[in-house]
């Protein structure tokens, strides 16, 4: 129970904070999918997605990183944690993937439609 309430907040948090408190102007539309949060609290895996190419999703993992320690040092202060976990960013493709497929099979209906 503990470790779901745990793993709630630190994503409405690091949510809040990417979207209003790191001033990145290269940083584009991110949202947070999901997050994992290991059994003793201690890591903290998060994966999001961004709307764009796959050069953005670099820039987007690049900038992430750098600002971990400034969203680590923001959590501590809002968040009453005995200890801020580890933050691990990671690209989720799943929305990418399901757009490219919905797109092969609307072109394969189109040329059954042409046919």
């Amino acid at each position: 129970m503990r470790k779901d309430k745990v793993k709630s907040e630190l994503k409405k948090e690091i949510s809040s904070i990417i979207n209003n408190e790191v001033k990145d102007p290269r940083l584009g539309f991110i949202t947070l999918v999901d997050t994992e949060l290991s059994d003793d609290l201690k890591y903290l895996k998060v994966f999001y997605s961004v709307l764009g190419a796959k050069n953005d999703e670099d820039l987007a993992q690049e900038i992430l990183e750098k600002a971990e320690g400034f969203i680590k040092k923001l959590i501590a202060r809002r968040l009453k944690l005995r200890f801020v976990p580890e933050i691990k960013f990671i690209v989720d493709r799943t929305i990418a993937k399901a757009q490219h497929i919905e797109d092969i099979l609307e072109n394969i209906k189109h040329k059954e439609d042409d046919e």
